[in-house]
């Protein structure tokens, strides 16, 4: 009886990968052999997804609907696309950038710390990661880490334009509290 089931199971996995739906109409249609391939399949799997492949595009959507939240200042949603991204390709270093960019942003610098701490994991040890840790650190009034993150990003990348107008903002806020 397992045999006979698992035949079946079989059987129909070999018939839906003939198969593929439309995401625009809903139709289903069979990919039917262009002239020169050896099975009625192919010999070669240009059609095919992968499980990776597919989280990877969903990533990739999530975190540009996340950057267009975050430009518009929409935190809230940009945190919680980029979250969304986190999920579906864990190992996506620019998702787990800007969440905790969105964690920052709304003083949730709990959740921003876990963030970096995974992001740095994953990118490493780059000027973007240092501007924004040092960003983080100048939210938080941590006037020391922020200087020290931010010549960090600036030994980098020291004709980065981000990296020199965040030192520029680090000035003017201790001139502020020096006032």
């Amino acid at each position: 009886m397992k045999r006979v089931i698992a035949a079946a199971a079989c059987l129909l996995m070999a018939v839906l990968a003939g198969c593929q739906t439309d995401a625009t109409d809903g139709v289903v249609r069979t990919n039917e052999p262009s002239k020169g391939d050896v099975t009625s399949f192919g010999d070669a799997f240009d059609g095919l997804k992968t499980v990776s492949d597919v989280e990877y595009y969903a990533s990739d959507q999530a975190v540009a609907e996340a950057k267009n939240q975050f430009r518009a200042e929409n935190y809230g949603n940009a945190g919680a696309l980029f979250f969304k991204a986190t999920q579906l390709a864990p190992n996506d270093g620019n998702a787990w950038m800007g969440l905790a960019a969105c964690t920052d942003r709304i003083h949730r610098f709990d959740l921003s710390d876990k963030a970096y701490a995974k992001a740095f994991k994953l990118v490493g040890a780059t000027p973007e990661y240092y501007n924004n840790v040092g960003y983080s650190y100048l939210l938080r009034g941590k006037l020391q880490d922020a200087r020290s993150n931010f010549l960090k990003a600036y030994e980098l990348a020291p004709n980065d334009p981000t990296v020199a107008n965040n030192l520029k903002l680090l000035s003017s806020s201790v001139q502020n509290v020096e006032r």
